[in-house]
């Protein structure tokens, strides 16, 4: 049986979205419009919005996003 490859994180997974994020928008930023771009782009919004879940499900109370 094969055994898992498991790795400790040195970084909270909010900081690991944020400089995913950051690094698509930075990489985005250098290229033409076109597909590469727009994936890119849409990489980028999809780590802010897990972001903003993973604070609202930390949050005390568990109160519905605004």
């Amino acid at each position: 049986m094969l055994k898992r490859r498991r790795f400790k994180q040195t970084t909270t997974l909010n900081e690991r979205l944020a400089d995913e994020a950051a690094r698509c928008r930075e990489e985005a930023r250098t290229l033409a419009p076109g597909r590469r771009r727009e994936m890119l782009l849409r990489q980028a919004r999809q780590d802010e919005t897990a972001m903003q879940i993973e604070a609202w499900l930390r949050s005390p109370g568990l109160r519905a996003p605004t």
